[in-house]
């Protein structure tokens, strides 16, 4: 190799780390890491929904007062799954698309914890056998939608720190034109406490409610209240 082709070896590489330095490679992976990141939030919230119609079997056959209630839950189910308010990757830089699907899953998670709070007051339903494997399998679905957020949030927060940070900052703004990513935030507060519930037996109840399905961080009572 002579000594003209070892200098322009010697540029290309310093050039490519030069690039790389820049911003040229981190900032599509790190977006690329969020985007998969939130492809798992979105599965985890569509494996709960898929789990409301074995809930909507046994309620029915066992709990005729809570029929209004279940009805708020079926509801809250289709309004959460609609296309029309789905979050692609594309989407994720965009506060007000994250904003509506934030409200429909925390309505669908309010009216399904609602739900749960009332119907566990029915020793009979308790004792089901169905009920008490769909109990299992919303708690442990709840626990994975409050893993899949908090993944998506620290692959959002890598993302945006690699898109503020000289000099990832410069192939950022420069070449790809990033902007930042919306993390999935808490409920607003105080929206874990559950309304009076009318038991439609003469008489009320209360107690803690998931609310809005605040994922991000503790999640009160996983089993009996989401």
């Amino acid at each position: 190799m002579n000594w003209k082709s070892v200098r322009r070896f010697s540029l290309v590489a310093l050039a490519s780390l030069g690039l790389a330095a820049c911003g040229i490679n981190s900032v599509p992976a790190a977006q690329e890491n969020a985007k998969a990141k939130w492809a798992d939030v979105e599965a985890a919230f569509q494996e709960r929904a898929n789990l409301i119609p074995n809930l909507q079997q046994i309620v029915l056959s066992s709990a005729e007062q809570e029929r209004e209630t279940l009805n708020q839950v079926i509801e809250a189910r289709a309004s959460a799954t609609r296309p029309e308010i789905q979050v692609d990757g594309d989407d994720l830089s965009d506060p007000a698309a994250m904003a509506q699907y934030q409200q429909a899953q925390n309505t669908l998670g309010g009216a399904l914890s609602r739900l749960l709070v009332s119907v566990e007051r029915y020793p009979e339903l308790r004792s089901q056998e169905n009920f008490g494997r769909f109990m299992t399998q919303i708690e442990g679905q709840e626990n994975r939608i409050r893993v899949a957020i908090r993944d998506y949030n620290e692959a959002v927060r890598q993302y945006n720190t690699t898109i503020r940070t000289f000099p990832d900052t410069i192939g950022a703004n420069i070449i790809h034109g990033a902007e930042p990513m919306v993390p999935y935030e808490s409920v607003t507060e105080g929206a874990e406490v559950a309304p009076t519930l009318d038991m439609g037996v003469g008489g009320t109840a209360s107690g803690a409610d998931a609310g809005a399905n605040d994922n991000t961080a503790e999640q009160p009572a996983a089993a009996a209240n989401n």
